[in-house]
């Protein structure tokens, strides 16, 4: 195994006096990768009970680029300001029903999923504002752990991102996401582009 992504939603918290979800994504690679490219990071996502928006974001991580980044959402001035290690950014206008990459997960197995629809969700990172484009490409009976699943293939629009200068052009990250095709959307497999190749995470187990 090269690696462990674990997604939870934990107890919900008090974001400024708002009731949260709170999700979180830790992930680690082995110790056979780490020598290659070693991955230890967690992200935790806090949205409002409606899921309408995010209300904050936490990233720390270690490695070859090591992040302590917090992303606060200020609906009220509909700004985000994002801080690494302390250092704090200029704040950047937002658009209601922005989310921050974490909770894109569960707004999207929240979305009403059909093959061959084109899915459009608001994103910041604390530094951009962008829309993501998720198109549901075809529905898959794929194989995981000797298990079969029915499946929505969802591939957000990478490419928007690179054209809105977010990231640099020839390292666009490409992002699949099979989500179970009943109605409780469970992701059983990612893949994800990295400097070194791909990292292909599929569903050990689901706890309650």
């Amino acid at each position: 195994m090269a690696g462990e992504l674990r997604m939870e939603v934990l107890p919900m918290e008090t974001i400024d006096g708002v009731k949260a979800y709170h999700f979180a994504m830790i992930t680690k690679t082995s110790s056979m990768i780490d020598h290659i490219y070693k991955v230890r990071e967690r992200q935790d996502s806090y949205c409002d009970i409606g899921m309408t928006h995010s209300l904050l974001y936490k990233k720390l991580s270690e490695g070859e680029h090591p992040r302590d980044v917090i992303i606060n959402f200020y609906w009220k001035t509909l700004e985000a300001t994002r801080s690494n290690f302390g250092e704090k950014m200029a704040p950047v206008h937002i658009v209601p029903g922005t989310f921050d990459t974490v909770s894109l997960y569960y707004v999207l197995r929240l979305k009403d999923i059909k093959e061959n629809s084109l899915i459009e969700i608001p994103i910041s990172e604390g530094d951009n504002n962008i829309m993501v484009k998720a198109t549901v490409a075809q529905r898959e009976v794929i194989k995981v752990d000797e298990k079969t699943y029915d499946t929505f293939k969802v591939i957000p629009d990478m490419e928007n991102l690179e054209s809105q200068n977010v990231v640099k052009k020839g390292d666009v990250p490409e992002l699949i996401v099979w989500f179970t095709a009943d109605e409780k959307r469970i992701p059983v497999k990612i893949q994800s582009k990295v400097k070194v190749g791909y990292f292909v995470f599929e569903l050990i187990a689901v706890e309650p």
